[in-house]
């Protein structure tokens, strides 16, 4: 049986997984939802200083504290900066790594320089707004609910580079899933999708909104089931 863990992206939390954990569970995996400190349910940890070190560290030291092995690690949208950074420190734990419509930052880069976002989007100077669900093409029925559930995040977790040893250059399997369901323009994740293919990645597109869990859950687990096998880009 496989391990896997799921990062949520910004303003959400481990509740966004509940649709997807259940089916990989009901097969025996084992499946871990952190969320990430200072958002949803650890909302009450929320400072100026949690950036995106911080982040990386929750996801390192459950994996460790855990004592997990043979790990799918899976990061949506800003989750791929954090996955991105603990695949870094830790790769003799990773068995895959997953971008779910995520950000796949270099050595030296932030998220910002990818995401930027106007000032009508931060409040008190550091607490950045929740996007709509609207804007992130999230289905109907599960719109209010997702604008309920999002909470605002620090803004250094965009600000703060992300800083690379050369770790995750060791990982061999990786994913690409790209949601093809936007709402209105061109995805901000297209790039990635086609840098993912020209390296060879396994690549693949889910007709979605953004919250591919929430809209094509099972789909979404099949892919990650499929993920545990070397792959080219299809």
């Amino acid at each position: 049986m496989a391990t896997f863990v799921l990062v949520h992206g910004a303003w959400h939390g481990s509740w966004c997984w509940k649709r997807v954990r259940r089916p990989l569970q009901a097969q025996g995996h084992g499946v871990f939802t952190p969320t990430l400190t200072g958002v949803a349910d650890r909302s009450h940890l929320m400072s100026r200083e949690v950036n995106l070190e911080t982040h990386i560290l929750d996801v390192v030291n459950l994996i460790r504290w855990e004592e997990l092995s043979d790990v799918v690690l899976c990061g949506h949208s800003y989750g791929g900066a954090v996955v991105t950074g603990a695949a870094d420190r830790v790769p003799d734990r990773i068995r895959s790594l997953v971008y779910l419509d995520a950000f796949v930052p270099e050595n030296g880069e932030n998220v910002v320089q990818h995401a930027p976002f106007g000032d009508n989007q931060v409040l008190d100077g550091w607490k950045v707004l929740p996007i709509p669900a609207e804007a992130f093409g999230v289905n109907t029925a599960d719109r209010e609910w997702v604008n309920r559930q999002c909470t605002v995040q620090s803004i250094e977790c965009w600000q703060q580079p992300l800083k690379l040893t050369g770790g995750i250059d060791r990982i061999a399997n990786i994913t690409y899933i790209l949601a093809q369901g936007w709402s209105g323009g061109t995805s901000p994740f297209s790039g990635f999708y086609e840098k993912a293919k020209s390296r060879g990645w396994k690549a693949l597109a889910i007709a979605s909104g953004h919250d591919v869990m929430l809209d094509r859950p099972e789909e979404l687990a099949r892919a990650l089931l499929d993920s545990l096998d070397v792959g080219g880009s299809g």
